[in-house]
């Protein structure tokens, strides 16, 4: 690592559980975030202050003064502009050591086949379960660790779906995806600005952990954090075997 490189991420090196090799481990990795809304905005920040080698965005919304409330990596001059043209600028003045990929794009099945080769970890930061399922089966076929989160009102939860293990449930062994669940959507029911903090935040944690190698991650674990009353609570997670996506690959 180069001078600045060692000084830049010195608290981590400082760390015994990261030092200069774990370091060098986020240095070389490439990290897939899909959505650049209220945890996108959480995770990537700190992703790329972290010193992940290249991060790849997907987004294909635009910012509105609505979003404003929670999606900080946004600011009001950026109200009508791509989510991820404002997510890029903003990110490259915090690490410009950092590779940005900003793609405005629906995450589809095909433009995700082109990518997860390449990724070594995938963030899904999106709010609705067509989409989180789509990611989800990509992951899967591709193996590739999936770190999933949700927040709406006062609610959050993330876990890690690691499909390198294979005894590690994925997101529809959570959430079968013939199951009829009733989206709920921030525009009509609102959400706590520090909420998507948090979860975002445990996002970037998660990808870090397992990119340096360090920790215990959520994986075959669902955490959920109430914002109301101030509790988090873990539940365990088991592989279904009669789950359609996981008998699939």
């Amino acid at each position: 690592m180069e001078d600045h490189e060692l000084l830049r991420y010195s608290r981590h090196i400082l760390l015994d559980e990261i030092g200069i090799e774990g370091q060098q481990r986020l240095s070389n990795s490439h990290v897939l975030l899909i959505g650049a809304g209220g945890l996108g905005s959480a995770c990537a920040p700190y992703l790329v202050a972290a010193g992940v080698g290249h991060l790849t965005m997907i987004d294909y919304d635009h910012v509105d003064l609505t979003n404003l409330q929670r999606q900080i990596i946004h600011n009001t001059a950026s109200v009508g502009q791509p989510k991820v043209s404002s997510a890029k600028r903003m990110l490259e003045q915090l690490n410009p050591e950092v590779k940005i990929t900003a793609l405005e794009a629906k995450a589809d099945e095909s433009l995700l086949a082109t990518l997860l080769p390449t990724v070594d970890v995938v963030v899904d930061c999106t709010d609705n379960f067509k989409t989180r399922h789509l990611i989800n089966r990509q992951c899967v076929a591709f193996k590739k660790p999936l770190i999933s989160g949700a927040a709406i009102q006062f609610d959050g939860q993330v876990s890690v779906f690691d499909q390198r293990n294979p005894l590690s449930a994925c997101y529809a062994c959570l959430f079968p995806e013939d199951d009829d669940f009733e989206e709920a959507k921030c525009s009509t029911m609102g959400v706590f600005s520090p909420l998507v903090g948090t979860i975002g935040s445990i996002q970037a944690a998660q990808v870090l952990q397992m990119i340096a190698e360090f920790g215990k991650p959520l994986t075959g674990r669902l955490l959920i954090w109430d914002a109301k009353d101030t509790c988090m609570t873990q539940i365990q997670l088991q592989k279904n075997n009669a789950c359609k996506v996981c008998q699939l690959f």
